[in-house]
């Protein structure tokens, strides 16, 4: 009465070929989930990162078309309307005519936008320092210039 138990042996396993903790995406991934927890926790505003973006660079180029600002931050169509969308309902952003092209809005920020940027730019700052910080200054620099490469 005494049934026979099917016993798994122990078979060693080839090393596979794709070990996920030693992927470039993976790792980013990882990176970048740190760095929006940092983000998150010390920007000082309620921002999320794309909607900072939009700001930082409206504040770097000055007005410009939405679809431009989206080239510039990385952002497609659909999203940097979105950002574009919250951002004027904040009254942080407003849009108006292009002077040299009817068709065209262009995007700026408003008064309350750059007062905005000026008090968090020293908070984006210290993110950027602290999600870098367990590096030394030449490892960050090292690992900016690869970042650049491979964009």
């Amino acid at each position: 009465m005494g049934r026979a138990v099917a016993t798994r042996r122990s078979v060693k396993q080839p090393r596979p070929a794709y070990l996920l903790d030693e992927q470039i995406g993976f790792i980013l991934r990882q990176v970048w989930q740190r760095h929006a927890v940092i983000f998150a926790r010390d920007i000082g505003i309620n921002l999320t990162s794309a909607q900072w973006a939009a700001l930082a660079k409206l504040t770097e180029t000055g007005p410009c078309s939405q679809n431009q600002l989206g080239r510039l931050t990385a952002m497609d169509v659909a999203t940097i309307k979105g950002v574009i969308d919250r951002l004027t309902a904040r009254g942080l952003t407003e849009t108006s005519p292009d002077p040299e092209d009817g068709r065209r809005l262009l995007v700026s920020l408003t008064r309350a936008g750059v007062q905005l940027v000026e008090k968090a730019a020293p908070n984006a700052l210290a993110i950027s320092r602290e999600t870098l910080a367990p590096l030394d200054a030449k490892e960050r620099e090292t690992l900016m210039s690869l970042l650049n490469k491979l964009r």
